[in-house]
């Protein structure tokens, strides 16, 4: 065999097979040039196996088995590695199950994947993804935080005067130092984790996310912005607009791998990558936001003018949201000019009401949710950091990726706000920090009136977070485990299996002399084909009835019908599986193949949507089974009855050769 015939998924399986089979090989990453493995058990490794296969350039057999492919295609040959082992890059392969452990796995698989898609949005995805992002920076962000919480209560004091600057200011500046190693680089944090939950390259989604620190820029000959002619600004776009650039760099990743040819991939791919996503972060992102913060000055002004309460909401509830953004770099200007004028900032004060409605949120999201044990471990280890005046770790580690939180924060931001704009006079001699931390700064000695609005923060994200911002799914998870709680302890007996044929006749006998009554539920072929039981699948969990009764077909052509009249509650990511509940009760998995989660999707079109109700007359799929076939993948069309506790009988009828949408089962559901 010529050394270039094998494609990547049968490249991948050789080499899993030469390694001493999937079970012996405990990760999987890969460099430049070699797949790199962490084996169970080196002498189960065929070494000379490795180096026959088509494909492989030499093998090294040391503290890690390490493949050598080549650059371009090791990547791709190592994700096909991970993807069929269901892991990402680096992580823990499971060993195989078997038995109850494989039934078990597949059915907690079908019923999280339901119940995660019945839940799913748009904006949950987004919202997600965000918390993905961010969660892993949360000890960094806490650490950090507290660092900087203290640094700027020690600046504050040295600027009002109550401490000394001359001894002080020595060890500010190394708190600053420790401080700004998170803070000054989250760009570029936040590029990497993005790039990791889209799929993109972790260093190149780091890079993109240094680009808007703008380092190396000569500020005498500044990039301008295409849109205003002015010169672009450092953290224009913020980390929302990293977040989205990220996002674009996955994309065209993923496409360019697929077009560029694997000998160059290494080469072009990140080149092009950069230039292009780069190059639209500069140009188009980043002046976007300046543009935008440019028309925000105009507006700010008339709120400022307007003052009183009213000005004080506004401010207090959209200044979140504009550091989101990086927008609230156009408010230095008018700090200082604020300063300059009147020897204080009443800005400053409003704007720090925000952080307060943050804490208001999370201490109302502690008192609901007290269950959740996650969540509540890090609204204890980001509240003491947000009291000190430093927001990111409620805003990107709780209150945003729940979402509602973070509008009922924003709200309390505003209550706190409008009392401190309905104060007047309450401002600050410098620009510092917010939270207890601005203290020092308030000038004319009205900082009790400053506390008065923190106080009225906190009490505004708490009241609104707790009466309106509580995500549903949150609270119902916390009311099933109170519930679970509550129940008093079960008694254990032990069960003795019962013989197919005596548990079917007891099943008749039950809905025969009950109360309860049966409703005839049909099943139908989903192709034309060859019809047979369940137990004559190639599958053993399916043959052995683990998962429920059921049927396949073989089918003779790519079209695959709906089983039974009903609606779609699932469809698999990879394609391969739908599920469908019908009216008497009946859950039905429609599982296209057997072993086809590996590939991706690929031979499958789907044609139905969540949500949509189908007949036997539906068409929900088209497979291509020479794919299949060329995969070494049966072609069983599985049709299983997931939940056996509603069927009181199941009766196959006696039909070989079907076609579409003959009815070939008859389930008694109890009613």
């Amino acid at each position: 065999m010529a050394k270039e015939t094998l494609t990547v998924e049968e490249l991948a399986e050789k080499i899993f097979q030469e390694a001493g089979g999937m079970d012996n090989v405990e990760t999987v990453n890969h460099c430049m040039t070699r797949v790199r493995m962490t084996v169970r058990d080196h002498d189960k490794v065929d070494q000379q196996g490795l180096k026959e296969i088509p494909g492989v350039m030499g093998v090294v057999n040391d503290e890690q088995l390490q493949v050598i492919i080549g650059p371009g295609k090791v990547n791709k040959v190592a994700n096909a590695m991970v993807a069929k082992a269901g892991v990402d890059l680096g992580q823990e392969i499971p060993q195989q199950k078997s038995g109850k452990e494989a039934l078990s796995e597949k059915t907690a698989e079908m019923k999280a994947a339901q119940k995660a898609k019945q839940k799913s949005s748009p904006l949950k995805s987004l919202l997600k993804d965000i918390s993905n992002i961010f969660v892993p920076m949360i000890p960094a962000f806490v650490g950090a935080g507290l660092v900087a919480g203290i640094a700027s209560v020690l600046t504050n004091m040295i600027t009002a005067g109550t401490l000394d600057g001359d001894t002080w200011n020595y060890y500010v500046v190394i708190l600053n130092v420790l401080r700004n190693g998170m803070f000054t680089y989250l760009a570029i944090f936040t590029g990497v984790n993005a790039a990791q939950v889209f799929k993109a390259n972790p260093t190149l989604g780091g890079v993109i996310g240094s680009i808007i620190l703008l380092t190396g820029m000569n500020p005498e000959a500044p990039i301008q912005n295409l849109f205003t002619g002015e010169a672009l600004a450092a953290n224009q776009g913020g980390i929302i607009g990293v977040i989205f650039a990220v996002w674009l760099l996955a994309k065209l990743e993923a496409v360019l791998h697929r077009v560029i040819p694997e000998a160059i991939d290494i080469i072009v791919t990140p080149t092009l990558c950069l230039l292009i996503i780069g190059l639209t972060e500069i140009f188009l992102i980043m002046p976007l936001a300046g543009l935008i913060s440019d028309s925000l000055v105009g507006s700010i002004t008339w709120v400022l003018n307007v003052g009183g309460a009213f000005s004080g909401f506004v401010l207090g509830a959209a200044f979140l949201p504009m550091v989101m953004f990086g927008l609230h770099q156009i408010l230095t200007p008018i700090h200082i000019q604020m300063i300059e004028a009147t020897g204080s900032t009443q800005l400053l004060p409003i704007l720090a009401m925000a952080g307060a409605g943050q804490v208001g949120a999370a201490l109302a999201l502690w008192v609901r949710l007290r269950k959740d044990k996650e969540l509540s471990e890090m609204i204890k280890g980001a509240l003491p950091v947000g009291i000190l005046g430093i927001g990111e770790p409620l805003i990107y580690g709780v209150t945003l990726p729940l979402g509602r939180p973070f509008i009922t924060a924003c709200i309390g931001g505003g209550i706190g706000g409008a009392v401190i704009g309905a104060l007047t006079n309450i401002g600050a001699t410098a620009i510092g920090p917010s939270g207890l931390a601005l203290i020092p700064l308030i000038a004319n000695g009205r900082w009790m009136g400053y506390i008065f609005g923190l106080l009225a923060g906190y009490a505004g994200g708490f009241v609104a977070t707790y009466f309106f911002g509580i995500p549903k799914d949150r609270l119902e998870a916390v009311k099933e485990s109170e519930a679970e709680e509550a129940k008093p302890a079960a008694t254990v007996t032990s069960v003795q299996p019962q013989p197919k044929e005596t548990s079917e006749t007891a099943a008749k006998e039950t809905a025969a002399n009950s109360s309860a009554t049966t409703i005839d539920t049909p099943l139908y072929a989903v192709a034309t084909g060859t019809t047979k039981s369940i137990s004559a699948s190639s599958d053993p969990v399916f043959s052995q009835k683990m998962m429920g009764d059921g049927y396949f077909v073989l089918p003779d052509n790519g079209a695959i019908f709906a089983p039974a009249a009903g609606t779609i509650t699932t469809i698999f990511p990879t394609k391969h599986a739908l599920g469908i509940k019908t009216a008497s009760g009946l859950e039905i998995l429609l599982h296209m193949g057997v072993d086809t989660v590996e590939l991706q999707g690929a031979p499958f079109e789907i044609l139905v949507e969540e949500g949509q109700a189908v007949t036997p007359a539906t068409q929900v799929a088209q497979v291509d089974l020479a794919q299949l076939t060329a995969k070494g993948k049966a072609s069983e069309m599985l049709v299983i009855i997931t939940n056996m506790d509603q069927a009181a009988n199941v009766e196959l009828l006696p039909i070989a050769e079907t076609n579409a949408g003959q009815a070939v089962m008859h389930v008694a559901t109890i009613k």
